[in-house]
């Protein structure tokens, strides 16, 4: 907890003067006579776009999309009719790609920091090798690993490389990135396609065969569903994984359904691999894989999320790992917002709606935590000057509130409806019962991380993974290698 009681300071100094400077201000405004209304109503308005989307995208969620089967041409008139009502309001699917070529030899990297991940990394390696099937070509799992020293597991590890002769073991020297990790791992992968994870993911048997339906035609890059599995920890690794079932779920399946577009998200993704190896990695950047996927669609590539596509992680197991992790997503999200944001506008390969949703996710989101804190000084301001708070008769500001407060809970009603794991209705009672304070949360991580963004803070703090955590494995079972016939797979939910 010590590392992140150093940032007490920051956390009373930004919101000192996010709110208490404004709330001086608009009191001094109000003293002065001027009504503060339309400042209010722009902030409102604000909340009212982000609900807006939010109801947009979980309705979009809610329905089977690149799941729907070939439209059978005996189908009655109703049907008929059923299925071009649902064309013309945007939610019948599209029809899911079906393998015509086998699938591919396939790679693995996976990508460790021994020190840290010790104690899971054999058990990821094993649950690879033994559950994930294997393409006529063969499978081919390169560990990509550093560590200041040698460590007794590095033995058990080359003795695992002996029974299972496709385990590469890479120990890459000099390195202090996961980004380093992954691009020497480059230079000798041979895979056709190339699965991006991190040491604690355990992917489903199935996960190349379906990605390979997409990237057998015209995407690059296929990311797919994470699921925290060790969610009975804490409240807090419960909220954590209500809010991944939301993310990968409904909003990045939403993101790619809508603008045919997404991002990889540092693991389970499925790339061609010579596109990979002209991407690469830059270690320079706190979100490596974001930097990535800005680079791979300003390259003219194409990104798409399969939600059907699963693997299983640990989520921060304690307050402190959930501070540092967010922080770092927050201020590495705010430098590949700077760095790119202007580079979407110029691109030839943005469509005009691609480049107006990129502006939402970049700048809109960076901006949000910001803004939606100026609610609090004006109301703050209001109850100094008055002496209370006085109900609105404003038909605005009402309707902004119920929008904004009701798009929650909407989207927490679609999360249950296509949740990867059918948790137990109390898990999604007490998130929106925690919402609220999570929001707050985050929001206050986001401005830290803002904080140190100016200031040039930018050390990565590693999460810790231990045996330590409580983990809930995906029941899968162990399959043979796939015959050239057996390519084709079903649709995706």
């Amino acid at each position: 907890m010590r590392k992140w009681t150093g940032d007490i300071p920051k956390v009373v100094y930004t919101h000192v003067l996010l709110i208490g400077v404004p709330t001086i201000f608009y009191y001094c405004l109000r003293v002065g006579g001027m009504p503060l209304i339309r400042i209010h109503m722009a902030i409102a308005a604000f909340f009212l776009l982000s609900s807006l989307i939010i109801f947009l995208e979980a309705t979009n969620a809610l329905f089977r999309r690149f799941a729907v089967k070939n439209k059978r041409s005996d189908a009655n008139r109703f049907s008929q009719f059923k299925q071009s009502a649902k064309s013309v309001l945007g939610v019948s699917g599209n029809t899911s790609y079906l393998s015509t070529k086998p699938l591919p030899r396939c790679s693995f990297l996976v990508a460790a920091y021994l020190p840290n991940e010790q104690d899971i990394i054999l058990d990821t390696l094993k649950h690879i090798l033994r559950t994930v099937q294997r393409s006529a070509d063969g499978l081919e799992v390169i560990l990509a690993y550093n560590t200041p020293i040698d460590l007794p597991v590095e033995d058990d590890l080359r003795r695992l490389a002996l029974v299972h002769p496709e385990l590469r073991l890479l120990r890459v020297e000099g390195s202090h990135s996961k980004a380093e990790n992954l691009n020497a791992a480059l230079h000798i992968v041979t895979g056709k396609i190339t699965c991006i994870l991190d040491a604690d993911h355990l992917p489903a048997a199935d996960c190349f065969v379906r990605a390979w339906r997409w990237l057998e035609h015209d995407y690059d890059v296929v990311q797919g569903r994470n699921i925290i599995r060790n969610h009975r920890h804490s409240l807090l690794t419960l909220n954590i994984a209500i809010e991944f079932e939301t993310l990968y779920g409904v909003s990045h399946a939403a993101k790619s359904f809508l603008t045919d577009s997404s991002i990889f998200g540092g693991s389970n993704g499925y790339w061609r691999t010579e596109v990979l190896q002209q991407i690469r990695f830059n270690p320079a950047m706190l979100t490596e894989d974001i930097d990535a996927s800005m680079r791979t669609l300003l390259s003219g590539y194409r990104i798409l999320h399969d939600r059907s596509i699963v693997t299983t992680e640990l989520a921060p197991a304690d307050f402190n790992s959930f501070w540092f992790q967010r922080k770092r997503w927050a201020q590495g999200w705010l430098e590949v917002s700077f760095k790119y944001q202007r580079r979407v506008w110029k691109s030839v390969h943005f469509t005009l709606w691609q480049k107006i949703y990129w502006t939402y996710l970049l700048y809109f989101c960076v901006l949000y935590s910001l803004i939606a804190l100026q609610i609090l000084p004006l109301l703050i301001s209001l109850f100094l000057y008055q002496g209370d708070l006085p109900a609105s008769e404003n038909p605005f500001l009402w309707l902004s509130t119920v929008i904004t407060f009701s798009s929650g809970i909407y989207q927490t009603l679609v999360t249950m409806k296509v949740a990867a794991v059918r948790y137990p209705l109390f898990y999604f009672l007490q998130h929106a019962v925690t919402i609220f304070l999570y929001t707050i949360l985050k929001n206050m991580i986001a401005v830290v991380g803002l904080y140190d963004h100016l200031h040039g803070h930018n050390k990565w703090v590693v999460t810790p993974r231990g045996v330590k955590q409580k983990r809930r494995t995906l029941a899968v079972r162990k399959a043979p290698v796939l015959a050239p016939s057996a390519a084709g797979v079903g649709s995706v939910k």
